[in-house]
């Protein structure tokens, strides 16, 4: 029996640095959300639960692929007829070029939602199938895959950001965690655990530039906003960056940061010998405490993010998963059926996100995207003994519920990378001011990425 997580970093970059080589291949280039050139395709019947056939399906290998594997066994029960080939696959390797090329495709694949508003021509458009779920579904995760108000992608799990932080730590500083409401409250306390401990850092702060600009949008996002608009024009230049650039300003000058690579050696010494003490991130983090963690083990605690406004929303997205079934397909229905018994069916959500013989107390690095799924009173995976007993799951749902809706992600937003991430690290090295951040990565981005589009 396996109990070992998969961090959500390389999946994430893997994914994404396969959408920076689409952005730069030309034909790719051309499908940027909100341009489209083709007729949609769509599917729109849904076959009975007597549907027989043959179908493949994607995925990637490790962890993943072994819940959906026993998900998939669930369905096999519920649907006898039909045969499911499910492959382990480099899809960051070989999807792109697969939808491209027509050539032995997949009838469906698990996807990166930043992949999906880049490839919407290639795929089926979902929206009428999507329709009986669409009011119970994160508003969020129905906008990163709709381009021209079609929706592309099955929405799958949903990533919400939350306030991770050392309860022992805070309660040795007199912070109360519940005060922590804004921004400008994660600061003060930040500067109550430095008074107490001379050589903490509180904060941590990304030191990879793709992590970096990730955590960004999480924070971009809280506020409504995003890189880019539902037309792929940049709007990096506003108010709400603004608001976080200078908080990150703010929180450098004052000494207050640590900036090490996301749970490598650096990140896990500070974080084991308290001189971290506050890590704002997605709910994905708890693989540290469980499985990383020694001293630390037992003693975070996860809380909804602070407010960049009193009464704003809590929480913000970082990264997330879809489904998507190829335009060119040979059997689209069958697919569907598949991914709406797991995403939207009792039996199947419950199958991916309960207990399992991979993940024994449930899977805790993301929750559904369906509502109905997320229920406070009932929940999919067990309290987590890492962290001191808490009920992660209620921390993490009612944390969703509180995301915005936002834009498609662009294809070309991980080779934006190169400018945006990289002065994000500038800024907090101190070598960059805000404004500088903004107006430079603004020109480039518009310059390089989206006029060459």
């Amino acid at each position: 029996m396996s109990r070992s997580f998969v961090p959500r970093r390389s999946v994430l970059r893997g994914a994404l640095g396969a959408g920076a080589l689409a952005a730069a291949a030309g034909p790719l280039a051309a499908c940027a959300p909100g341009s489209s050139g083709s007729e949609p395709r769509k599917l729109t019947g849904t076959p009975s639960a007597s549907a027989k056939g043959e179908i493949t399906i994607w995925n990637r290998s490790g962890d993943l692929f072994k819940v959906f594997d026993a998900a998939i066994d669930a369905f096999r029960k519920a649907y006898p007829d039909i045969k499911v080939n499910h492959q382990a696959v480099d899809i960051d390797a070989k999807l792109a070029n697969t939808l491209i090329s027509g050539t032995d495709l997949p009838d469906g694949s698990f996807w990166d939602d930043a992949k999906i508003g880049g490839q919407a021509e290639h795929l089926y458009d979902l929206t009428d199938l999507i329709a009986p779920y669409r009011d119970k579904t994160s508003a969020y995760k129905l906008s990163v895959n709709t381009v021209d108000g079609r929706i592309y992608g099955v929405p799958w799990d949903l990533d919400p950001g939350l306030l991770w932080y050392r309860e022992d730590l805070l309660e040795d500083a007199g912070v109360d965690p519940a005060g922590l409401k804004t921004y400008d409250d994660l600061l003060a306390a930040a500067r109550s655990l430095r008074e107490k401990n001379p050589k903490a850092r509180p904060l941590h702060m990304e030191k990879d530039p793709f992590l970096g600009q990730l955590w960004l949008e999480m924070l971009a996002g809280q506020q409504g906003t995003s890189l880019a608009d539902a037309d792929g024009q940049v709007r990096l230049d506003s108010k709400e960056y603004r608001n976080i650039l200078n908080w990150v300003r703010d929180a450098v000058d004052d000494d207050l940061v640590t900036h090490a690579e996301y749970l490598k050696q650096a990140d896990l010494a500070a974080l084991e010998n308290g001189q971290q003490a506050l890590v704002p991130w997605a709910v994905w983090w708890s693989f540290a405490p469980q499985q990383l963690l020694k001293k630390g083990k037992g003693k975070w605690r996860a809380a909804p993010l602070p407010a960049w406004t009193p009464g704003g929303a809590r929480s913000g997205a970082m990264g997330g998963s879809s489904f998507i079934i190829p335009a060119k397909a040979k059997n689209p229905e069958l697919a569907w059926l598949l991914y709406e018994f797991l995403c939207f069916k009792e039996p199947g959500y419950s199958a991916v996100y309960g207990p399992s013989e991979v993940y024994p107390g449930g899977l805790t690095t993301s929750v559904p995207s369906y509502g109905p799924a997320r229920r406070p009173d009932k929940p999919l995976f067990e309290p987590v003994a890492a962290l001191g007993g808490q009920d992660l799951w209620k921390v993490a749902v009612d944390a969703a519920d509180t995301i915005p809706s936002a834009a498609p992600i662009p294809a070309w937003w991980a080779k934006s990378v190169d400018y945006l991430g990289n002065n994000l690290q500038r800024l907090i090295e101190g070598k960059m001011a805000p404004d500088d951040v903004i107006d430079d990565s603004t020109k480039k981005i518009q310059r390089n990425l989206v006029d060459r589009a």
